[in-house]
């Protein structure tokens, strides 16, 4: 979904320091969790760390179940496009490449086996779990394929599940983790079922029979579904596309729409910008988003930019010094991490936050900030990883109206500069 433009709402102001009178409540929620009030802050630059989170109003509660559906089909094993592994080697689809026959074996579609689309996808689940809190989210993981028999390719049983339980949703991110590195080491295998995934995901999200997962009351509930084909499963062959097959994944998003799940799908690869129909509608008819990945493995750095709290944005403004920062870390959960330039001294600090619907909300509050003799490594290696990141991101991410956004917060900067000329 595409941000509006629109008018700034009247800021929300949190007790985070010196506590103006109130204004109008914002649309989305702002909250800082650090540096706590009255504390000073010091570093041997210039930059004060702040975190907190961000909610849009409508989008309460502040707690996310969150399944990943991951695609472990055969065609999983073709190059990504990236170098996923980040050895140095880019591995290429040998089969697309003027190469010697019977330099590579007829199933091999990576040079290099560390550059797959799947590990594309499993080392994207992992950004993504070291992006999340653990207090305020779970993470399940399935993976979904389709066992066909290799003489006639169809379903080897009519009863096989095509889907499987990895973890069931957990707070316990280590897990998840382990559970990851197992599922690259099994590799790729069989058709592709989107239906079986689906209503796998929705009966541990909603605690229906046969669920591993404990369910919780007031969570918002999602499924992230990564695919990089069609469903081709459950009906007639495996290796062919039936009509049957994507009725199905949409008949099993119904039954998420009538549980208040929702399903993001990531289409991976050249046909992702076809719009295929099974994820276009999976996502339509439960309210979630659809994004194409044309370059596979720039999943590790689309996975990391979604938001469940439906924030798209955070800036830091300095309203003393008239500095302006983006050099902030907006996790899918609503919490962000960043660094705001400070002078010495009391500094009065807004964090403004961008809704995906287009409104907004905003906090201020002061920051004492001395000077340290003794430099904070850790702190400027954490500030070179959100810009990198951030940069990564903002190439991929286009088509929303960040620019405008921000572009917004720097002319209220001047405009109240003007305002404020005594301040200055």
């Amino acid at each position: 979904m595409t941000p509006r433009s629109g008018l700034l709402c009247g800021l929300l102001l949190l007790a985070c320091g010196s506590a103006p009178a109130a204004r109008a409540a914002d649309e989305v929620r702002v909250i800082v969790e650090s540096p706590a009030p009255g504390v000073t802050v010091e570093d041997h630059v210039h930059q004060a760390r702040i975190t907190g989170s961000a909610a849009a109003r409508g989008d309460q509660p502040e707690h996310f179940d969150v399944m990943l559906a991951i695609d472990v089909s055969h065609s999983t094993n073709t190059a990504s496009g990236l170098d996923v592994d980040g050895d140095g080697v880019l591995g290429v689809n040998p089969h697309n490449e003027l190469l010697p026959p019977g330099a590579y074996a007829n199933n091999v579609l990576s040079t290099d086996p560390g550059d797959t689309i799947l590990n594309a996808q499993l080392q994207a689940a992992r950004a993504l779990v070291e992006a999340l809190d653990s207090d305020r989210v779970r993470i399940g993981v399935l993976t979904f394929a389709g066992e066909v028999d290799p003489l006639t390719a169809r379903r080897k049983r009519l009863d096989q599940e095509d889907a499987y339980l990895e973890v069931p949703l957990t707070a316990d991110f280590e897990l998840v983790g382990r559970s990851l590195g197992a599922i690259l080491a099994r590799g790729s295998r069989g058709a592709t079922n989107y239906a079986a995934g689906v209503r796998l995901a929705v009966r541990e999200l909603a605690g229906l029979s046969g669920a591993k997962s404990v369910p919780r009351e007031g969570v918002r509930r999602v499924i992230l579904f990564l695919s990089d084909g069609t469903p081709t499963l459950p009906v007639g062959r495996g290796d062919k596309v039936d009509p049957g097959d994507s009725e199905a994944a949409i008949r099993a998003a119904g039954l998420a729409r009538k549980a208040g799940i929702s399903i993001n799908t990531y289409a991976l690869g050249p046909q992702a910008l076809r719009y295929p129909k099974a994820m276009t509608e999976m996502s339509r008819v439960t309210v979630g988003t659809f994004t194409p990945v044309q370059k596979p493995g720039e999943i590790i750095t689309l996975l990391q930019g979604i938001t469940f709290a439906n924030v798209e944005d955070v800036v830091f403004t300095n309203l003393t010094t008239g500095d302006f920062s983006t050099d902030v870390s907006l996790s899918p959960d609503g919490g962000f991490t960043g660094y705001v330039p400070v002078a010495e001294g009391r500094n009065r600090v807004r964090v403004s936050a961008l809704a995906t619907d287009g409104t907004r909300g905003a906090v201020e509050f002061d920051i004492h900030f001395a000077k340290s003799q003794v430099p904070d490594r850790d702190r400027m290696a954490e500030l070179e990883r959100i810009r990198r990141q951030n940069k990564e991101l903002e190439l991929r991410r286009l088509e929303l109206d960040i620019d405008a956004f921000r572009e917004e917060q720097r002319k209220l900067l001047e405009i109240e500069a003007e305002r404020r000329p005594s301040e200055r």
